[in-house]
């Protein structure tokens, strides 16, 4: 199974030196169940897609949480055995970017990651106001949700594991 994680690039730095995303369980995001009802018209392409777009909000978070983080979103796509990956089934509360959430159970090796995906520097100042604008957005505030909706116009750039390194 496809599963997206959230990171930055201080979490990715980590990740390459110790050769895994963990310990377990980690968050991730999936095609789940839950994402393929509500978004019932898309094919497994754009399904994927929007869940590389609820990790990279995930990812806005981290940096929240990390103010000596670069402005950068990261989001490390690995193939993770559908065995290791459990979601929400049936949960009534599920909304937003919760209907790709999943929770991978066990470590996971470098050698499972398939690439990742990273802001453009250029994005850097909207990635900023979108990182200021969250806790708002969150809270309901539709000009704060604007703001950090803003972040995902800028795509995030496709990396092969081996040029991952060269963003450390």
């Amino acid at each position: 199974m496809r599963v997206y994680l959230a990171s930055t690039l201080p979490l990715l730095a980590a990740v390459h030196a110790a050769r895994e995303a963990g310990p377990a369980p980690l968050a991730g995001h999936a095609v789940t169940p839950a994402l393929r009802e509500w978004y019932a018209g898309g094919d497994l392409e754009e399904l994927e897609y929007a869940a590389l777009t609820a990790a990279a909000r995930a990812s806005l978070r981290l940096l929240a949480a990390d103010p000596s983080a670069p402005r950068r979103r990261v989001v490390l796509a690995a193939e993770i055995p559908d065995a290791s990956v459990r979601w929400a089934r049936g949960d009534a509360a599920i909304d937003g970017d919760d209907r790709s959430l999943v929770e991978i159970t066990a470590p996971v090796p470098w050698k499972r990651l398939a690439s990742g995906h990273v802001d453009d520097d250029g994005a850097a100042a909207d990635i900023a106001a979108a990182v200021e604008a969250l806790p708002a957005a969150e809270a309901g505030d539709d000009d704060a949700l604007f703001t950090v909706d803003g972040a995902e116009g800028h795509e995030l750039l496709w990396y092969a594991t081996q040029e991952l390194q060269h963003l450390l």
